[in-house]
């Protein structure tokens, strides 16, 4: 796996280049103007987008644009009514190989983690810091680290199980880190299970979300209509944002039906990188 330091080096570029690109959605930078601007030169960042995002600068500067996102919930659409059609418990779930889904009960629920002991460490991905929250039952966070750094982000977990008992012991946490983050990896080297607190209504659209290959996008109301609920556009949007297990529970493949890319809790430009990486291996 890329050592950590040149990780984080590189999603922090990548973030400068978003920022930079979305400023100038309209005229389209050539290479060597967004090279200028990251102060590298125009074969360095041809190199980086190839590492990180496994695609040319250009190739990436076309799935950012508002254009490239109304497609792709067109080129969508097909695998989401095939998901309608056969239902959420069908055994076609793609997520099916590697993602075992336990619910905590009402009663459990209630409890707000009474009784339960909580690995978690903080790692390096390829975009930025995570925190990540292990128990006997499965993996019960993973949360990006923002601009305010990883005490909020602690604190909002804390907040979320706060009757659980939690243990810093990235010792516990570390080898799910590389497997769940291995760029190399088509696939992971084992199954991870996932413990969720929620209502019924939140883990319903969840578990929707599963459904949701990489490369592909939904809108708020095509998951609203998996779950059979298909006016609840609105509470959908909020179960989405209170997801604990970013990225192994994919809401940031949800977009507007309008094809814009907000609405993330970790970060529009962190969304919006993982939908490029994504894309940049669906392609090829």
């Amino acid at each position: 796996m890329q050592d950590t330091i040149s990780q984080t080096a590189d999603y922090a570029t990548i973030e400068r280049a978003i920022h930079y690109l979305e400023k100038r959605a309209q005229t389209q930078p050539s290479l060597e103007e967004l090279a200028d601007h990251l102060h590298m030169s125009p074969f360095h960042v041809q190199r980086l987008f190839k590492r990180w995002a496994g695609i040319s600068p250009k190739r990436f500067i076309q799935v950012l644009t508002l254009k490239h996102a109304k497609q792709l919930l067109t080129d969508s659409k097909s695998v989401l009514e095939t998901t309608y059609e056969v239902g959420l418990s069908s055994t076609s779930r793609l997520h099916d190989l590697f993602v075992n889904v336990d619910a905590m009960t009402p009663a459990e629920y209630k409890q707000q983690g009474g009784g339960l002991y909580i690995n978690y460490g903080f790692h390096t991905t390829p975009f930025g810091d995570c925190l990540l929250a292990v128990t006997k039952r499965g993996i019960c966070g993973l949360q990006f680290v923002a601009d305010n750094g990883r005490a909020a982000v602690f604190e909002t977990f804390r907040a979320h199980w706060e009757k659980a008992t939690l243990v810093h012991d990235e010792t516990a946490t570390s080898p799910l880190a590389a497997d769940i983050f291995n760029p190399a990896s088509e696939q992971p080297t084992k199954t991870w299970p996932l413990l969720l607190k929620g209502t019924n209504f939140q883990v319903k659209v969840w578990e929707a979300l599963l459904q949701i290959p990489p490369a592909a996008v939904a809108s708020y109301g095509d998951v609203a209509h998996m779950i059979g609920k298909p006016k609840a556009s609105r509470a959908v949007g909020r179960a989405i944002g209170r997801n604990e297990i970013g990225y192994l529970i994919p809401c940031h493949r949800v977009i507007r039906q309008s094809g814009a890319v907000d609405g993330y809790r970790w970060g529009n430009t962190r969304k919006k990188a993982l939908l490029a990486w994504e894309s940049g291996r669906g392609d090829l």
